[in-house]
C-alpha cells in the first residue's frame, strides 16, 4: 500500500536561506499526522509543496503514489485544503459556498446535492445550510472550511493552522471532527504551532531551522526524554547549571535562560537542589515530560524563543516574496 504522503530528501531555498534541509517522512494511510514548528521552522513550506503551490526543488514528494513534481494535477484531485486564511465567501450560503467549490471540481446536479447534503450533516451544518457564511461563528466557519475540502472526495486532507483565532473548546470541537473524518476513511495532515494540540496526533514530526528534528508518537517522544524536568530560575544560571553538575553528577544545561535539568528521579532530586542552593535559586519547579522537553532535548532551545521569532520573522519575509 502507498503512503499517504511521502517526502524524500526535500531542500527547498529562498533565496540564500534554506527553509528545508533534507526532511524525509511518510504520512501512513488512515492517521492523523501532525506537522509542528515554530515560526520559521520550515513546516509553511512544506504544506506549500504539498499543495502544489510552489515546485520542488530538490528531492521528491509523492502523494497516494502521484509524484508532486511530475503529476501535479493529479495529485490536486486526490487531496482537499484547508488554508489557514479564511476561503468562504462571507455573502453566499453555507450551501452556495459548497455549490461553488463543487463546481470548481466537475461537479453539479444530484451528485453535488448528495455529497453536500451528507457533509452537512456530518459536519452539523445541515440546519444552517441556508445562512450567509457571515453569519457563522468561527467554529461553524471551520466546519465550512473543512466540508469544502471535503466536497469533492479527497483522500488526503491537508490543513494548514486549522485552529488559528479559534477558543479552546471549538479547537476541541474541532478535533471531534477530524476524528470523524479519520473515520470515514480520510488521512488528516495538519500544521500547527500549538505543542499541546500536537499530542492529539497519531504520529508528529517536529521541524526545527528546516531540519527534521523529531518523528513518532507523542508517547513514544515523551519516553525518549527520559524522566522528569527541573526547570530552575535563577541569577546566574550559567554558574548554577555549573555547580549543579558537579555537585550532583546530572546532566544539566541552560536554556533560555533557566536552568533545565532532566532525571529519572526528578521528585528527590528537586528538594536537593533547592536546599543545597537556596541562596541563589529564585524558582524551582518540576513537570512530568511535554513536547516543548522533547522540543529542548533535540535543539537546545524552548519552542518558542527569541531566535525562533528572529528566523520566523525573516522567514515569513522571504515567504512573501517568493511565495
Amino acid at each position: 500500500m502507498n503512503p499517504a504522503a511521502s517526502i524524500s530528501s526535500v531542500t527547498f531555498r529562498y533565496g540564500e536561506r534554506t527553509a528545508l534541509d533534507d526532511v524525509s517522512f511518510e504520512v501512513a494511510e488512515g492517521e492523523i499526522f501532525a506537522l509542528v514548528g515554530p515560526n520559521g521552522g520550515g513546516k509553511t513550506t512544506l504544506f506549500r509543496l504539498l499543495c502544489t503551490l510552489v515546485p520542488v526543488q530538490q528531492g521528491e514528494i509523492s502523494i497516494l503514489g502521484e509524484s508532486v513534481r511530475t503529476r501535479a494535477a493529479a495529485v490536486r484531485q486526490k487531496i482537499g485544503v484547508v488554508f489557514q486564511a479564511p476561503s468562504v465567501d462571507k455573502k453566499l450560503s453555507v450551501a452556495e459556498n459548497l455549490a461553488h467549490q463543487g463546481h470548481l471540481y466537475g461537479l453539479a446536479g444530484r451528485e453535488l446535492k448528495g455529497r453536500r447534503d451528507a457533509l452537512l450533516a456530518q459536519l452539523g451544518l445541515a440546519d444552517r445550510a441556508g445562512d450567509r457564511a457571515e453569519m457563522l461563528s468561527g467554529g461553524l466557519r471551520r466546519r465550512l472550511e473543512i466540508a469544502k475540502g471535503l466536497l469533492h472526495g479527497p483522500r488526503l486532507l491537508l490543513m494548514d493552522e486549522p485552529s488559528t483565532g479559534l477558543d479552546p473548546a471549538v479547537r476541541a470541537d474541532l478535533w471531534r471532527y477530524l476524528e470523524t473524518v479519520r473515520g470515514e476513511g480520510v488521512t488528516v495532515l495538519l500544521t500547527t504551532h500549538f505543542l499541546d494540540e500536537a499530542e492529539k496526533a497519531g504520529r508528529i514530526a517536529i521541524l526545527s531551522a528546516g531540519r527534521l528534528v523529531a518523528l513518532d508518537t507523542p508517547d513514544n517522544l515523551r519516553a525518549q526524554v527520559g524522566g522528569d524536568s527541573i526547570t530552575i530560575e535563577a541569577s546566574n544560571p550559567a554558574a548554577l547549571c555549573e555547580q549543579v553538575r558537579a555537585r550532583f553528577s546530572v546532566p544539566a544545561a541552560v536554556v533560555d535562560g533557566s536552568v533545565r535539568v532532566q532525571h529519572a528521579t526528578a521528585h528527590r532530586l528537586l528538594p536537593q537542589i533547592a536546599e543545597a542552593f537556596a541562596g541563589q535559586v529564585r524558582s524551582i519547579t518540576l513537570g512530568k515530560p511535554s513536547l516543548e522537553d522533547v522540543f529542548i532535548a533535540r535543539t537546545g532551545h524552548r519552542f518558542w524563543s527569541a531566535s525562533n521569532e528572529t528566523v520566523g520573522n525573516g522567514q515569513r519575509a522571504k515567504e512573501g516574496r517568493h511565495g
